[in-house]
Order: structure tokens, then C-alpha cells, then sequence
């Protein structure tokens, strides 16, 4: 009778400890399946080339447009973020949907339904803007890195981000090359954690979100201009078609016939969820830097902001240092994703107004021309650097330049989404295809306003 008292009383711990192993064992398991996680999980993995293409066109250039609207306009330019997102999302959409229909880039459709010569002016026209904006972005990067680490000299960092981003699109993987390019994208919080750190006034944010002011003044439509430049950019209809078709090639479907007969409804719904969910992340942001400008700088009276890094410096005194040291680190982070997809689109439209190999997914030794346009675009980009070009009419400039080619490139875009002897029943809706030609439209309208501006004098 003692013996099994003892065996109990021994037994017990071991017991009590295997017990709560179990229900250890059985709340990790519940963790793991835990639905919202299996969720967050499962759209993670949805986002892919809609998600970059919006993060990178929250480029430098971008960064210091929106950041010279609330310096210089306050919050009342606010509602350009709220009412440039179905916009931008449904042309994205557009351009997705014919990558992933005709399992061509969107110069390979041009060249197939339009006269070359029309495709020759427009590949023209996007390398003298991508190569613009990719000198701008690249003096940016190393102007924020020269706040964080003054020492280093400026001509040694625009060569070296210039080198970084060569050696990634030239030696690794496209696979490895979009991972990069995903995590990368979340530099972009840094803008909206900034936001943060500024005292707001919520009723003053809410109304300028929803109602438009609009003065007609020739400063505030060139920076419209240059807001819808850099938000309905034309190098990102180019790289959003070319990555659905290289996400595709990536999935196995290899040849042009696969592309093009296998396309399911399953991959249409998760390219709209990529596509909508990147170019809503962009506008966030977008609204975020304008927030957090007009309520620092705007406030204290600096209405004129020179570079994205300027914007970062000014930031210190007004916001506190770890706002400054985030904006910082979000122009260096989202450049090195954004320089690369710039060049990137320019080497896709040549190679298919060519007819050269082209793709990520090829090595250097199989697509020479490809790769060599990257590196040409990257040379010339460094070269702008070097040549006394004023930081902040470079990156302007670039978001305009980008403001009167898009509607010639919109054009293309909308006719070849709404044919369906291409597009076959995944042509655009009525309401999409009134929707794409309003945007277009709307284009042109601010292209023009803009080129009055620039040619008439005061």
C-alpha cells in the first residue's frame, strides 16, 4: 500500500509535465492554423509584380514631388492621392491583364497591331524619361545616405547604387530577383511610420482627403502634372505587363501558346488582388508624405524642397531625428527597387520593338541587347549626376516628363485591352473601357495645360 502511495506521488510531476506538453503541443497547433495567420499568409503570397510596380512608383522622384505639395501647398492637394487610386489601379489593371492574355510585354502587342514606327517614337520617348528619372533617383539615394553618413563622398555612393543595382538584375535569379523586390517594397512604411511621429489634426486631414481645391495657378498645374506624372507612370505599364508574363514563365508556361490558352479565372482574380492592393499601397504612402510635409515643413514656413533628401534634413528640427533617419532610409530603400524596374521596362520595350531576347529570367549570355540597354540606361543615369544637373528640377522634370507621355502610351493601352480579337472575352468592360479613355483623356488634358505653361512666358 505505501509503495503505490509513493509510485503516485512520484508518478505525479511526470504526469502533470506530459500534460502540459500536450496542451502546449495543442495551442502551437492552433497558432499554426489559426485562420486570420493562414489568411495574412495566403495574401502575402498572392502579392507579387502589382505590389513592386506600385512600390516603385514611389520612387525618389515621386518622394520629392509629393513632399514639394505639402511643403508648398499644405494639405490642399491632399485629395490628388484619394482620387489618383482607381485611376492608377485601373490602368495597372489593364496592363496586367494583357501580359497575362497575350503572353506578350506591352511593346510585343504594339509592335504586333500598330505601325513600328509609332512603337520606335514611344520606346524613344521612355528611355529619354526612364533614363531622366533614373539619374534623378540615383543623386537622391546618395544624397540620403550622405545624411546618414556624412563622411562618404557623393560621386563614390551614385556609383556604388549604381553598381548594386546592375549586379542584381544581371547575377541573380528572376525568382530570387522578385523576392527581393517584394521585401523591399515594405521600405515604403518607413513614409507612413513618419506620419506618426507629427501632430496631426484629423478633421483637417479628413477634409482636404475629400474635397478637391484647386486654384489654376501655372505652379499648381505643373505639379499636378507632375503628380499624375509619377503616379500614372509610363515605364510601369511596360514592367507590370513583362513581370505577369515572367511570373507565367516562372509557373512552367515556357512557350507562347501556354501563356496564351491556359490563363484561368483563378489568375485573373489574384493578379486584381495584386494589382489593386500595390497601387493602394502607393497612394497610402503618397498621402502620407504629403501629410507629414505640409505638417512639419509647410508649417514652419519652408515651402521650397530642393531633393526627397532635403526634405528628410528639414525633417529633424520639425519632427524629431528618427523622422528624418526614416524618410532617409525610405528614399535609399525604394530606389534600389525602383531604379532597377526603370531600367528594367526600357530594356522590355526595346527588346520587343527589336525583336531581341529579352527577360529577367535569362542569363546575361543569353540576352546580351536585353541586358545591354539596362546597363546603357544605368551609364546614362550615372552620367547626369556628373553634369551640374539641379537635384530638384531633375526630379520634377523627370514626374513631368512622365506627365506628357503617359496619355500617348494610355492610348495603346486602353485600344489593345478593349479588342477582342487580342483580348478575347478577357476584354474590358464598358464601364472599364469609358473609365480607361476618361483617364486618358484627363491626361492629355493636364499634358497640354502643362505645355502651355512651359511655352507661354508669364
Amino acid at each position: 500500500m505505501p509503495e503505490k502511495i509513493i509510485e503516485k506521488i512520484v508518478s505525479a510531476p511526470a504526469q502533470a509535465l506530459e500534460q502540459t506538453l500536450q496542451t502546449t503541443s495543442e495551442l502551437a497547433q492552433k497558432l499554426v492554423d489559426n485562420k486570420p495567420v493562414n489568411k495574412a499568409r495566403g495574401y502575402w503570397a498572392t502579392l507579387g509584380p502589382g505590389l513592386t510596380t506600385g512600390a516603385a512608383d514611389d520612387d525618389p522622384s515621386g518622394i520629392a514631388t509629393y513632399s514639394q505639395t505639402g511643403a508648398q501647398y499644405s494639405f490642399n492637394l491632399l485629395w490628388l492621392a484619394a482620387f489618383s487610386f482607381p485611376l492608377m489601379a485601373m490602368v495597372q489593371e489593364m496592363c496586367a491583364r494583357i501580359g497575362l492574355v497575350t503572353g506578350r510585354g506591352l511593346a510585343g502587342n504594339i509592335r504586333r497591331l500598330f505601325p513600328k514606327s509609332v512603337l520606335y517614337i514611344i520606346t524613344m520617348l521612355l528611355l529619354a524619361a526612364n533614363t531622366f528619372n533614373i539619374g534623378a533617383d540615383l543623386g537622391a539615394m546618395a544624397s540620403a545616405t550622405n545624411l546618414l553618413i556624412p563622411n562618404l563622398g557623393f560621386a563614390s555612393l551614385v556609383i556604388f547604387f549604381t553598381v548594386v543595382s546592375l549586379g542584381l538584375q544581371i547575377f541573380t535569379t528572376y525568382a530570387q530577383y522578385a523576392k527581393y523586390l517584394k521585401w523591399l517594397a515594405l521600405a515604403l512604411l518607413a513614409y507612413i511610420a513618419s506620419a506618426f511621429m507629427v501632430n496631426l489634426n484629423g478633421k483637417e486631414l479628413l477634409l482636404n482627403t475629400v474635397i478637391p481645391h484647386l486654384n489654376f495657378s501655372r505652379d499648381e498645374i505643373f505639379l499636378v502634372c507632375g503628380i499624375l506624372g509619377t503616379t500614372i507612370s509610363p515605364y510601369l505599364f511596360f514592367w507590370q505587363t513583362s513581370q505577369e508574363v515572367e511570373e507565367e514563365i516562372l509557373a512552367g508556361k515556357t512557350s507562347l501558346k501556354l501563356r496564351q490558352t491556359q490563363t484561368t479565372d483563378v489568375e485573373i482574380s489574384k493578379m486584381r488582388t495584386d494589382v489593386w492592393s500595390g497601387m493602394f499601397f502607393s497612394n497610402l504612402v503618397m498621402f502620407f508624405i504629403i501629410v507629414t510635409c505640409a505638417a512639419t515643413l509647410n508649417k514652419a514656413g519652408i515651402t521650397n524642397v530642393q531633393t526627397a533628401a532635403e526634405a528628410a534634413a528639414a525633417l529633424r528640427p520639425l519632427a524629431g531625428p528618427y523622422a528624418s533617419l526614416l524618410f532617409a532610409l525610405g528614399v535609399i530603400g525604394i530606389g534600389l527597387l525602383a531604379v532597377p524596374v526603370l531600367a528594367g521596362s526600357t530594356a522590355y520595350a526595346m527588346s520587343e520593338a527589336f525583336g531581341w531576347r529579352h527577360g529577367l529570367y535569362r542569363k546575361l549570355k543569353n540576352a546580351y541587347p536585353f541586358y545591354g540597354v539596362i546597363i546603357i540606361s544605368m551609364a546614362l543615369g550615372l552620367i547626369m549626376n556628373f553634369v551640374g544637373l539641379d537635384p530638384i528640377k531633375a526630379l520634377i522634370y523627370a514626374a513631368v516628363l512622365n506627365g506628357l507621355v503617359a496619355p500617348i502610351i494610355l492610348v495603346f493601352v486602353v485600344k489593345i485591352s478593349s479588342d477582342k480579337k487580342v483580348m478575347n472575352h478577357r476584354v474590358n468592360k464598358p464601364w472599364t473601357q469609358a473609365f480607361g479613355w476618361i483617364i486618358t483623356g484627363l491626361m492629355i488634358l493636364v499634358g497640354v495645360a502643362t505645355l502651355a505653361i512651359l511655352i507661354v512666358p508669364k
